[in-house]
Formats: structure tokens, C-alpha cells, sequence
């Protein structure tokens, strides 16, 4: 869970001063730590707060930046990330996500909610392997000893210190599973199983499944259209609509469209309701 916040961190923090290659320093404080968590302010005025036991959330705006009273017109623009991350069995954790805001809220309206979701499965997938692999490599080093398998030098990884030192204190290195059992990590799948997104959102979310259908259905009609088109050249070979030149290749060429644009729907939907992998390097 540490990593996952650190992970998140990398994603949603932002900074003025970047590198060449885009990125940029994360100058992170620890305050009020204790048994119900920590509190992280950043230093352009935005914080982070991890609430024990399994809820982050914060935001890069002041914490103050909202105007008190009725008037909804007088507050300032202000939004939260909010992370709740539940384990639920050795080696995996349910994450919910909310992006709660005071403005465009119009937008909701207009933009399904299953674009915003592709946009954020993504980001969990970016490091969804990573953070797999470091789970195991922290295991192997053992709960004690797990600043030997990472290297924390800078700011930017308080966060995690934190959570660690956290999860020591109040917890002794463990979650208290209903079931306890030795070497309790399952043996890690192949890519493709670990980073489906069917079943693990897909399926249990409403708005993806009804895009989905959509999708598939359009795909169908696509493939459908390019054969008849196709059907109707052949057949239609003598009569008199379809006699010039131009008309026959503007019936063929919406033929070919029909069925290049159904063959990026199936890639589309492939990569953002099934599988896509996530190299790092390329990325």
C-alpha cells in the first residue's frame, strides 16, 4: 500500500520545475503523525493526508482556498484525490477512486463516466507490474528489512518512510488477515492476467459494461456494412448507379473505411476494456 501512494504521488503531484525529461522534484514534509496516519503539506501550499488505514487523499490547492458561507458563487475552485485502498487477500487490494470537485461539474453531464475511467486505468497500470514485483521483493528481504530492497533517498519518498513507519508501529509489519497462512503472496501470473481490466472493473462497473456493449455492437454493424457493400459491387455490377468509375470506388472505398474503422474499434476496445500491456520504457 506504501508503494501504491508513492506511485500515486508520482502521477498526480505537479511542479513548476521540470527536467528534460519531464520531470521534477516533490519537496515533501511529514507532520502530525500518529495512530490514525500523517499528514504530508507540500510546499506550494497543497497537502496530503494519509488516514489509517486504507484512505489517501489531498490536493495540490491550499487547504484553505475554499470561502466559508452559503454562497456558492463566493468559493474558489478547489478538487481532492481521494484514494481509498482495502486489502482484501494476500497480494491484492481493492482500490476506489473519487475526484470530488466545486467546478465543471457540468462536465460530468456530457463526458461519459467510462472516459474518465480508461484515462485512470491506465495510470494504475502503469505501474501495476512494478508495484507487483516490489511486493515480492520486499517479502524477500523481509518486513524488517524492507529499505534494502528500494532506495528512498530523497523528499519525495517521506511519504512512503511514513507509511512504513506506520505500518511497523500500529501494525507490526502485517495485515490481520481473517486466515493467516504462510508464505501468503500467490505465485505471480502472467502479465496479461495480473492487468485484465474485465473482471476486475469492467464487469462491475455499469458505465464501462454499457460502452462495451456499445462498442461491440458497432463493431459488428461495421463489419456488416463493409460485406454488403462489397455484396452490393458484385451484384450490381451491370446496373446503371453503379456503371462510372466514380461511383464504383466511392462504394468501395466507404467499403474499405467500414472495415479499417471496425478494426480500430476491436483494437480500442481490446486495450482499454481487456488488456494492454504497460512497458515502462517505452512509455
Amino acid at each position: 500500500m506504501g508503494v501504491l501512494i508513492r506511485s500515486i504521488l508520482l502521477v498526480l503531484f505537479f511542479t513548476a520545475e521540470f527536467d528534460i525529461e519531464g520531470g521534477g522534484p516533490m519537496k515533501m514534509k511529514i507532520e502530525e503523525a500518529n495512530v490514525d496516519g500523517f499528514l504530508s503539506p507540500q510546499e506550494n501550499g497543497g497537502y496530503y493526508r494519509y488516514a489509517a488505514p486504507c484512505v489517501f487523499y489531498g490536493s495540490p490547492l491550499p487547504r484553505d482556498i475554499i470561502t466559508q458561507g452559503e454562497d456558492k458563487k463566493k468559493r474558489r475552485p478547489h478538487f481532492l484525490h481521494v484514494f481509498i485502498c482495502v486489502p482484501v487477500a494476500p497480494g491484492r487490494s481493492r482500490v476506489i477512486t473519487t475526484f470530488p470537485r466545486n467546478f465543471g461539474v457540468w462536465l460530468d453531464k456530457i463526458i461519459p463516466r467510462w472516459c474518465y475511467h480508461i484515462g485512470q486505468n491506465a495510470i494504475f497500470d502503469s505501474d501495476m507490474y512494478l508495484l507487483h514485483l516490489e511486493e515480492r521483493n520486499f517479502a524477500a528481504a523481509g518486513v524488517e528489512n524492507w529499505q534494502k530492497a528500494v532506495y528512498v533517498p530523497t523528499s519525495s519518498d517521506k511519504m512512503v518512510i511514513a507509511f512504513r513507519n506506520w505500518f511497523r508501529k500500529h501494525c507490526k509489519n502485517q495485515v490481520g488477515w481473517a486466515a493467516p497462512t504462510v508464505d501468503q503472496l500467490p505465485a505471480t501470473p502472467t502479465k496479461d492476467k495480473l492487468m485484465e481490466r474485465y473482471w476486475s472493473h469492467v464487469a462491475q462497473c455499469r458505465s464501462c459494461r454499457a460502452a462495451l456493449k456499445a462498442m461491440k455492437a458497432t463493431e459488428v454493424a461495421l463489419q456488416v456494412a463493409a460485406v454488403a457493400l462489397v455484396g452490393f459491387l458484385a451484384v450490381a455490377k451491370g446496373m446503371p448507379i453503379v456503371t462510372s468509375l466514380l461511383h464504383r470506388t466511392a462504394v468501395a472505398s466507404l467499403a474499405v473505411l467500414c472495415f479499417a474503422a471496425s478494426r480500430w474499434l476491436a483494437s480500442f476496445v481490446q486495450n482499454n476494456f481487456y488488456f494492454q500491456d504497460y512497458v515502462h520504457a517505452y512509455m
